[in-house]
């Protein structure tokens, strides 16, 4: 058994969710959004959410995260804000003894729906197809379920000598 921690960073919303694998086998534990404010100082916003990640993971008892690379956006100081939360996000993990692996979007897309080029209805809607009975609310938490998910694929894949 093992428990993945699916990350999709972002400053102003972290997407996050648990799930459980076993063997090619997979069951939702629990997902949520980490949310801070615009108002407040960029340290206090990395400091917000690297407190909620980590409360996050010990509530949880995670032994592994999974977190979707960052993509360039055009203006450069959202992606260097995007950068450092997605650091903050990495530091929580690897704080917390977890192993962290990365994964590019397009490679997520693959594992989740079959092609890098999905488009996000469409892996949100394989979020709920492998996960019965799971009612995600918020784009962030469904990115982050789908990253929990394609690290459990690859590392089921990898462990059958399949990669």
């Amino acid at each position: 058994m093992n428990l993945i921690l699916g990350l999709d960073p972002g400053l102003a919303a972290t997407g996050w969710g648990v799930i459980r694998a076993e063997g090619n086998r997979i069951s939702h534990i629990a997902h949520g959004t980490v949310r801070t404010a615009a108002s407040a100082p960029l340290a206090e916003r990395l400091a917000s959410l690297y407190d909620a990640l980590c409360q996050v993971i010990e509530g949880h008892g995670c032994d592994a995260a999974a977190v979707e690379e960052v993509f360039v956006n055009a203006n450069p100081q959202s992606t260097l804000k995007l950068g450092q939360a997605r650091g903050v996000v990495m530091l929580s993990a690897a704080k917390a003894g977890l192993p962290v692996t990365e994964y590019a979007t397009r490679l997520v897309k693959k594992a989740i729906v079959g092609v890098g080029s999905a488009d996000k209805v469409q892996v949100h809607a394989m979020v709920q197809r492998l996960l019965p009975g799971v009612a995600v609310v918020g784009s962030d938490a469904a990115d982050a379920l789908a990253v929990a998910i394609a690290h459990a694929h690859l590392g089921a894949s990898k462990s059958r000598g399949l990669t």
